[in-house]
């Protein structure tokens, strides 16, 4: 009997071991796949026990195909007298080629025409009027913009995510003792703060600066935020924050579009997120407008040439 040779052994030992590999892959494909199902579930369940069931709205933007994603993202609230209302406008962009996510940051004070035969007013009324859609059409007709999906964040969602993401506080620099009015008191300096502190931090207007110190903080805690989700912890609650994400955000897209951004930019993106705040410099005056009040009168076609510039480059 002629021997086998010492490689001949070697390969049908890993030819026996090699369906215990396969089968050691699978099983940990499914706990893994089980795994970000229940957490995906758990945390929308965290919108489902404060009551927030989804709402579809009317949207039609264009679905491009220029491999970029455009997202009209809404900070919603309600007033006392029941209607809906945002002040926190911004536009997302993913590019999936270059791997690059941009935000532009809509100042609401901006005097816009708005569509459909309604008189022209601040552009954060035509969320109010008119929901999304009508946003969407003041946009593209002021600033240019079509935009594809929308995202509306509940304010309470907004909370929620940031106390999973940062159970310890988000870091952030607060450059002034801000009061009550924002639903919570913060003291100058750095601090980590809930959810519900680094909301009222954003949304604070009672100053000088007005809106611009506003936008300029919606940046400020993106870039919290930002720094925040590249932690290996964060990766590992994903799941969950995609789960609470997707309870209390409203939004088109669906959800193998969601994921497969997500995924993207996590795994890929450039971590360095570029912003803008519209309008741009030296493109706009304050004026007062009989039953309105001071606005933002906007030099449009400056704006328009500075934002394709923005998301061209």
């Amino acid at each position: 009997m002629i021997a086998q040779q010492p490689n001949a052994r070697k390969k049908k030992r890993r030819l026996k071991k090699l369906p215990i590999v396969i089968l050691a892959l699978l099983l940990l494909s499914v706990l893994l796949a089980f795994w970000m199902k229940s957490s995906y579930s758990a945390g929308i369940g965290v919108a489902r026990e404060h009551g927030k069931t989804p709402e579809k709205y009317t949207f039609n933007g264009p679905i491009n195909k220029d491999a970029k994603v455009n997202v009209l993202i809404l900070g919603h609230d309600r007033a006392v007298d029941g209607s809906s209302r945002t002040d926190s406008i911004m536009v997302a962009q993913y590019d999936y080629l270059n791997k690059k996510m941009k935000i532009i940051s809509i100042m609401r004070d901006i005097y816009a025409d708005i569509p459909d035969g309604y008189r022209n007013y601040k552009i954060n009324t035509a969320y109010t009027l008119g929901g999304p859609e009508l946003l969407r059409k003041t946009i593209k007709r002021n600033l240019g913009l079509d935009i594809e999906y929308y995202a509306v964040i509940d304010f309470k969602g907004f909370e929620q995510m940031v106390d999973e993401l940062a159970p310890n506080g988000l870091p952030i620099n607060v450059e002034k003792d801000m009061s009550a009015k924002i639903g919570v008191s913060l003291k100058q300096g750095q601090h980590n703060l809930t959810g519900k502190e680094v909301l009222g931090y954003a949304r604070f207007r009672h100053d000088e600066e007005g809106d611009f110190g506003r936008v300029r903080r919606q940046q400020q805690v993106i870039k919290a935020l930002e720094k925040e989700m590249m932690s290996l912890s964060a990766v590992m609650k994903a799941p969950k924050l995609a789960g609470i994400a997707r309870g209390y955000v409203d939004t088109n897209m669906a959800d193998g579009n969601i994921f497969k951004t997500g995924i993207s930019y996590m795994v890929r993106g450039d971590k360095d997120i570029q912003t803008m705040i519209v309008p741009v410099k030296n493109s706009f005056r304050m004026v007062d407008v009989d039953g309105i009040g001071s606005v933002l009168d906007i030099d449009k076609e400056k704006n328009k040439k500075a934002i394709q510039d923005f998301l061209n480059e």
